[in-house]
């Protein structure tokens, strides 16, 4: 009777030790770039109770970490479209008509993918939304955008996106909000431009 009871005391002792701590190879990330002030028409209004807020240009991303792997040609494939990021696609949000490089886009909700090829890298615009990063629908893809590329001196050991604004000269207003899309990882660093549109 007694050896039949220390089976279920040693089972609930194991099931009660803590879980191994384990360290996951990506986190979420997002960049934001806020305008106090929503475009209606073709007036600009300030920021006020009556509007939901500011408009806002997002991009959310799954951020993966290098970890000692090889980025460009190993995490970031040869000529294959890359998911950018990990897990689900990354999304870019746009309250405002933008334009990203030289791909207009109205305001609304993309996914980004990247290819990267021997000679350059481009950004992918699709229309489809909350897929899983590797479930991308060619048939939905609205443009590229060309990516400068440089090498960096510094590796960067997680994926980063950078939505950095140029201060608007307050004499032309909110249309001249413009800035610059920056991704680092490895050793390189891509760019392009984007502005809001008229």
């Amino acid at each position: 009777m007694i050896h039949s009871l220390l089976i279920p005391l040693v089972m609930l002792a194991q099931a009660q030790q803590p879980a191994t701590l384990r360290i996951a190879a990506s986190s979420l990330a997002s960049v934001e770039v806020h305008l106090n002030a929503r475009r209606i028409g073709n007036q600009w209004y300030e920021e006020d109770a009556s509007l939901s807020g500011p408009s806002r240009i997002a991009i959310s991303y799954g951020q993966p970490h290098a970890r000692g792997r090889k980025v460009e040609g190993g995490l970031i494939p040869l000529d294959t479209v890359w998911r950018f990021g990990a897990n689900m696609a990354t999304a870019l949000h746009t309250d405002l008509d933008i334009t990203l490089g030289d791909l207009k886009l109205p305001r609304g909700d993309y996914s980004l993918f990247i290819l990267y090829t021997r000679a350059s890298y481009a950004l992918i615009v699709n229309r489809g939304t909350g897929q899983w990063g590797t479930d991308r629908d060619a048939t939905k893809d609205i443009g590229r955008v060309t990516l400068a590329s440089r090498t960096m001196a510094e590796p960067e050991p997680a994926l980063s996106i950078y939505l950095v604004p140029d201060a608007p000269d307050p004499r032309t207003g909110y249309a001249e909000l413009r800035g610059a899309l920056r991704i680092k990882w490895g050793t390189t660093e891509l760019t392009t431009n984007w502005r809001v549109d008229q």
